[in-house]
C-alpha cells in the first residue's frame, strides 16, 4: 500500500462496520479510509456492506450509494461521472485511479479506498491538491505569442504539428500519476511531478507557441525536472493511458540539444 500523510503521531485505526441490508445476497464489503480533523482522533478503516443488485457496477456508484443510504458524512469529491473531470481520483485497491471508471468487479474480496497517496487529506477521501494547482500555474498554462494574431482567422498548425498534441491534451490534471511517484513523495516541494511536466511539454511542443526557449529555461532546474528517475509509476497508474514518463524524457531531450 502507498503511502498517506496522516496527521502526527497517528496510525490507522480498525473503524465502523456498517450491517449489511436486510434480505440480501448479493453484498460487496468496501473498506473506506476516513479522518475528520474537527474530530481529533486517528484515521479508521469503516467497513460498509453494499448490495450489488441496487448498485450500480462503479466504486463510484458504491460510494453514492454509501453516502446516500448508509453513512450521510462520509466525504468524496466527485462530479462528471464519466472520467473527463478527475474529482473522483482515489486510490483503489493499492492503485491510483478514477472512482467513476473503477469497476467493482474489478476487485476481489473487499474493496479497499484511500485518498491520494502521500498528500495532506482534507477530510476522509479529499486530499488537499492547493500545492498540486499551485505548481500547474508556475509553468503558465496558456498559449504564449509575441506576433499578432492573424485578423480574420485562427492561428493555425500543419496535421502533423497538431498530433504531436495527442497524448499530451488529454490530461485531466487527476494527479493520479504524481501522487504514485515516489520522487514527487520526497520532494514535492520542489519537483514538479509527472502531472505538470506532461502539461509544460503539452505547451512546449505546440507550434503556436512562441515562448519555447523561455519554458525550457524554466524547467532546467535540478529540482523541477531532473528528480525523476523514470520509476515508471506515473505511466502505469494513468486511468486516461496517458504516457508522462515519455513526456518528461522528451524534455530532457530537448535541453541536451539546446546545448549542443
Amino acid at each position: 500500500m502507498a503511502q498517506f500523510k496522516l496527521p502526527a503521531n497517528s496510525r490507522i485505526s480498525e473503524g465502523k462496520t456498517w450491517p449489511a441490508p436486510q434480505g440480501t445476497g448479493n453484498i460487496k464489503r468496501f473498506r473506506v479510509y476516513r479522518w475528520n480533523p474537527d474530530e481529533g482522533q486517528n484515521p479508521r478503516l469503516d467497513t460498509y456492506q453494499v448490495d450489488m443488485d441496487s448498485c450500480g457496477p462503479m466504486v463510484l456508484d458504491a460510494l453514492i450509494k454509501i453516502k446516500n443510504e448508509i453513512d450521510p458524512t462520509l466525504t468524496f469529491r466527485r462530479s462528471c461521472r464519466e472520467g473527463i473531470c478527475g474529482s473522483c481520483a482515489m486510490n483503489i485497491d493499492g492503485t491510483n485511479t478514477l472512482a467513476c471508471t473503477k469497476a467493482c468487479d474489478d476487485v476481489s474480496g473487499d474493496v479497499r479506498v484511500y485518498p491520494l497517496p502521500h498528500m495532506p487529506v482534507v477530510k476522509d477521501l479529499v486530499p488537499d491538491l492547493t500545492h498540486f494547482y499551485a505548481q500547474y500555474a508556475s509553468i503558465q498554462p496558456w498559449m504564449q505569442t509575441q506576433t499578432p494574431a492573424p485578423p480574420d482567422q485562427e492561428r493555425l498548425q500543419s496535421k502533423e504539428d497538431r498530433a504531436k498534441l495527442d497524448g499530451l491534451y488529454e490530461c485531466i490534471l487527476c494527479a493520479c500519476c504524481s501522487t504514485s511517484c515516489p520522487s514527487y513523495w520526497w520532494n514535492g516541494d520542489r519537483y514538479l511531478g509527472p502531472a505538470i511536466l506532461l502539461q509544460a511539454y503539452r505547451w512546449i511542443v505546440d507550434s503556436r507557441d512562441e515562448s519555447t526557449g523561455e519554458r525550457l529555461d524554466d524547467l532546467e532546474d535540478p529540482f523541477k525536472l531532473y528528480r525523476c528517475h523514470t520509476i515508471m509509476n506515473c505511466t502505469k497508474t494513468c486511468p486516461k493511458g496517458l504516457n508522462p514518463a515519455k513526456a518528461i524524457g522528451e524534455i530532457k531531450k530537448l535541453l541536451i540539444e539546446r546545448r549542443t
